[in-house]
Formats: C-alpha cells, sequence, structure tokens
C-alpha cells in the first residue's frame, strides 16, 4: 500500500509540475501578445497625460466648475443632475507609447478627462442622443445643447433639430464622442485586465511548480516509508536526552 502511495505522489508531483509549467508559457504568452497588441496600435500620450500637468489640471478645474454650475441651473427649474466625479491620476504617459496593460489604463484614465473636457463635464447617459434647437427650454435640455435623454417622443418632435436633407433628428455629436470614447478606454482597460490575468498566471503557475517540485522530492525521498513522523521522531529524540544519566 505504502509503494502505491509513493509512485501516486511521484505522479501527482508530475502532473503538478506540468500544469506549473504550463500556466507559466501560457501566461507569458497572454502578456505578449497583450503588448504585441498594444504596440501595433502605435498610441502615444499627449504632453499632458501626466499628473504634474498644469494643463491637466486646469482642464479637470474646468470640468468641475462646469459641472457645478449645471447643478445650479437644473435645480433652478426642478430637475436633480448628478455630475461624476473628475480627478488627476497619480500615473503618467506623457509622451510614452502605451506597450503594456499599466500604461494603457493610465492612457485610457487621462482619456476619459479629455471626454468630460469635451462634454462640458457629462457622461454619456447623461446627453440627449439630438441636438436641440436654439431656444429649447434648459430643463428640456441636457445642458450641453441635446435634447434630453429622458425627454419623450413628443419633447424631442418639438425640439430637436433636423436634417434640412433626411427631415431626421440631427445626432448630438458630444454624445457620439463619448461613444468613441468608451469604445477605446473599455479596449484599453482590458487589455489592462488581461495583463494582471496573465501576471496571476505566472504566479500561479510558479506556485504549482514548487509544489510539484517539493512534493516529488517527499515521493522520491522515502518521506512514505517511514511510518513514524518527524514530530514522533522529535519527541523520541527528546524523551532520550532526558532519560540519559548525568555525569
Amino acid at each position: 500500500m505504502r509503494k502505491v502511495m509513493e509512485i501516486g505522489g511521484i505522479v501527482a508531483a508530475a502532473v503538478l509540475i506540468a500544469f506549473g509549467i504550463a500556466s507559466i508559457v501560457l501566461a507569458t504568452n497572454g502578456r505578449d501578445t497583450v503588448s504585441a497588441n498594444l504596440k501595433t496600435q502605435q498610441i502615444t500620450g499627449t504632453p499632458d497625460m501626466a499628473s504634474d500637468s498644469t494643463a491637466i489640471a486646469g482642464e479637470v478645474k474646468a470640468i468641475t466648475a462646469s459641472q457645478q454650475a449645471l447643478v445650479k441651473k437644473f435645480k433652478a427649474v426642478g430637475v436633480t443632475f448628478t455630475p461624476s466625479a473628475v480627478s488627476i491620476p497619480g500615473c503618467s504617459v506623457a509622451g510614452q507609447q502605451v506597450t503594456s496593460g499599466d500604461s494603457a489604463r493610465c492612457f485610457a484614465q487621462y482619456m476619459f478627462i479629455h471626454a468630460m473636457g469635451g462634454t462640458n463635464g457629462l457622461v454619456y447617459s447623461q446627453m440627449g442622443r439630438y441636438v436641440a434647437k436654439p431656444n429649447t427650454p434648459f430643463k428640456y435640455t441636457d445642458g450641453n445643447g441635446g435634447v434630453s435623454p429622458s425627454a419623450t417622443p413628443a419633447i424631442i418632435s418639438k425640439y430637436a433639430q433636423t436634417d434640412p436633407k433626411t427631415g431626421q433628428p440631427l445626432s448630438n455629436g458630444a454624445r457620439n464622442l463619448w461613444i468613441d470614447q468608451i469604445a477605446l478606454s473599455t479596449a484599453l482597460n482590458a487589455s489592462y485586465m488581461a495583463d494582471q490575468i496573465s501576471l496571476f498566471g505566472v504566479v500561479v503557475g510558479v506556485a504549482l511548480l514548487l509544489s510539484g517540485v517539493g512534493f516529488g522530492i517527499l515521493a522520491i525521498g522515502g518521506a512514505l516509508r517511514n511510518p513514524d513522523t518527524a514530530f514522533a521522531r522529535l519527541h523520541k529524540k527528546e524523551a532520550g536526552a532526558a532519560a540519559a544519566p548525568s555525569a
């Protein structure tokens, strides 16, 4: 029975080592794929994409001021407006090419600020689909030139600008800008997630590899052959030392 356990221990060790190596190889290939694809896109951070940039600080300040102004305007017409917080990231990719998950996530954070600057502090859900007419009452707008996103079909029909060629309502360019930002930032954040998962795979692979090696050493070294455990042998040694006559 002990022989079967030894063989089983060796087989288990071999399986752990194989899975560890496979995990490391797959995780490494995953990180390389992420890096290669990011390099192909040739994305480079703009000069203001730095935590100590005065330009980005000024943009964040302007966005916050615009949001506060919208809160007051909407409150005056009985509409609740909750702005999304904007802060300066602690990372920097100014003048640097995006080649890793970390730099991709950093670029996405600064791109969020730029998009917020282009929409005067509004996120996608706060912008209307169509452009509002110049004299549209403020409560029927999104505060940035678009029809309110909660407007009824009747309000849209009455206050949305129409294309003279097609007769259809004009699309809100600011909202379309946000759609582009969401698409790219989602891809960049997915690259960051894939990079982190690959790193976790390497850690797990190393753990499996070390566990397999240790398990194999115990099995091959005959740890299962001796019926006495290490604690039992230590106890016997201590008992023998205590029973030895003193000179």
